[in-house]
């Protein structure tokens, strides 16, 4: 029997956005660290109960990775509208913060 589904693990990451989630923070700001090391800029994006996550992560390659010269640019506040699991309509929080190089 053949398998027909194919996964592509090679796939490259073009877009600079980081979705914050439930991993922990570590994940994330190593994950930022990478892309920063390649790109001028990234930008953390967080809804509803991980935006506190995304500030921390924020801060974390700011304060701690200060060595490294980096800042935080643009932050963006806004707000989606979701469905949730009963079929309701919310609106879920999100943020969206820009951590660049020093010039």
């Amino acid at each position: 029997m053949e398998n027909t589904s194919k996964e592509n693990t090679s796939k490259e990451n073009t877009s600079n956005e980081i979705y914050i989630g439930k991993k922990p923070l570590m994940t994330y700001v190593t994950a930022a660290l990478v892309q920063l090391a390649n790109q001028p800029s990234v930008n953390i994006m967080a809804r509803g109960m991980s935006i506190t996550s995304a500030v921390d992560v924020a801060q974390i390659i700011v304060k701690r990775m200060d060595t490294l010269g980096y800042q935080v640019g643009n932050v963006g506040i806004g707000s989606e509208l979701l469905k949730s699991q009963d079929g309701k309509e919310r609106n879920v929080s999100t943020i969206k913060i820009e951590v660049s190089k020093q010039k």
